[in-house]
C-alpha cells in the first residue's frame, strides 16, 4: 500500500500528516507514510486542496484535515 498526504505544512496538514500516521499505527499496517510537501509533486498529483490523501495513486480526500477515525474507515476498506 502507498500512502500519501499532500500539504505544504499548514495546521491541518500537520494534522492530516499525524492523524495518517497514527491510524496506520492502530491498524497495524507496516506501509510508510509519504509526506509530499513539493508544490510541483501536488499539482502533478492533481491536488486543488490540502491537505490531501492519496493510496495507491488515487486521491481519497482532500482540502480536509482527517481525524484519525476517518482515516482508519479509509484505510479498513482498502485492506
Amino acid at each position: 500500500m502507498h500512502i500519501q498526504v499532500f500539504g505544504t505544512g499548514c495546521a491541518p496538514c500537520r494534522l492530516t500528516l499525524h492523524n495518517v500516521e497514527q491510524a496506520v499505527r492502530e491498524i497495524g499496517l507496516n506501509t510508510p507514510v509519504e509526506h509530499v510537501n513539493r508544490i510541483q509533486e501536488m499539482i502533478e498529483a492533481g491536488v486543488t486542496g490540502t491537505p490531501a490523501l492519496a493510496i495507491d495513486d488515487e486521491m481519497v480526500s482532500m482540502g480536509k484535515a482527517l481525524s484519525v477515525a476517518e482515516v482508519k474507515a479509509i484505510l479498513s476498506a482498502r485492506i
